[in-house]
């Protein structure tokens, strides 16, 4: 009868050991797909070890893994699963194939929405986008783009949502030909990126303004140029009719940075960004400021949305329910 007992509590153990946990779809991915200019939308229901490929826009991109498979987890709000980042992986598109994912020249537009639960934002500043920053201050050779970055204190942004554009490549340049050591241009949130909890987090860029998005709401914010390190002129007159920039909406106004291999092959010689997902190339380093959480969804347009549209992809992903699972 012993035996009989320590087999079946076996058995129950090794058919336990193969049962999956059930996914549970609880947003709606239609209102993302039917979004006008969308460029693409990512789910993350993939299997570890596969590509997790965009549905929805014109062309198809495929996010490759990097440094081995990146696990799933059975949560999510429009697959019913997240890709779990560790803070040593992260996904990408090579330059060469990003295609309509390469938004840029002086007219762009561009928006970003993303689902995520993140963790330790000292550690995780990185969401998406096409952002290469070189080796460190001062360093000309970075081909930034577009990207939705978090806790960037240098110029005000401690812990909060900083989306960046960049219409030179490398660091920001001042109206006097002078530069910065650094990309200055990212607007910046009032409240902090929420930690250990599913948020949406999104930016729209119209040619003109950043705006950056916590849980679909535009937290306006005004410029204090001494309490957010922006008392340098690029800031306080260099904005509007001589004014200042502001903080969210951030005035930019000068288009995003194209890469030409034959203009910059000496000054840029590591070439046009990679598109990637949960790291960056900055201070020589991929995996420096790589990201620790989930990745529920991920979306790019090719035009700046309107708050009552990232209000409505806000509401699609349903994190009040995510966020009780």
């Amino acid at each position: 009868m012993a035996m009989y007992k320590i087999a079946k509590y076996a058995l129950v153990l090794i058919l336990f050991a193969g049962c999956k946990p059930e996914s549970t779809t609880l947003g709606d991915p239609s209102v993302i797909e039917n979004t006008p200019n969308l460029v693409a939308f990512w789910t993350f229901g993939e299997a570890e070890g596969s590509d997790r490929v965009s549905v929805g826009g014109p062309q198809i991109h495929r996010l490759a893994e990097v440094s081995g498979p990146i696990e799933r987890r059975p949560v999510g709000p429009y697959s019913g699963y997240s890709a779990h980042l560790n803070g040593q992986q992260y996904f990408e598109i090579p330059y060469e194939e990003t295609a309509d994912l390469n938004i840029c020249g002086p007219e762009a537009q561009v928006s970003m929405f993303a689902v995520v639960r993140l963790v330790d934002l000292k550690q995780s500043r990185t969401i998406a986008g096409m952002w290469s920053e070189g080796k460190g201050a001062h360093d000309d050779s970075g081909t930034r783009q577009y990207a939705m970055l978090m806790n960037m204190p240098t110029y005000g942004g401690p812990r909060q949502l900083t989306p960046h554009i960049s219409s030179e490549g490398g660091v920001t340049t001042r109206s006097d030909g002078s530069k910065f050591p650094w990309c200055a241009d990212y607007a910046a949130t009032v409240n902090e990126v929420p930690e250990e909890e599913w948020c949406t987090l999104a930016f729209t860029y119209d040619g003109e303004y950043i705006k950056a998005y916590i849980n679909g709401e535009l937290e306006p914010r005004s410029l204090h140029p001494e309490q957010d390190r922006r008392d340098d002129p690029y800031f306080t007159s260099e904005g509007p009719n001589g004014g200042d920039r502001g903080m969210n909406p951030y005035y930019h106004g000068r288009g995003i940075f194209c890469y030409d291999p034959e203009k910059y092959a000496e000054s840029k010689p590591d070439g046009g960004s990679d598109f990637t997902v949960g790291a960056r190339y900055a201070v020589g380093s991929m995996l420096r400021e790589a990201t620790i959480g989930h990745f529920g969804g991920l979306a790019v347009f090719s035009r700046a949305l309107s708050d009552e549209e990232i209000s409505a992809l806000h509401t699609s992903a349903n994190v009040s329910e995510l966020n009780k699972q």
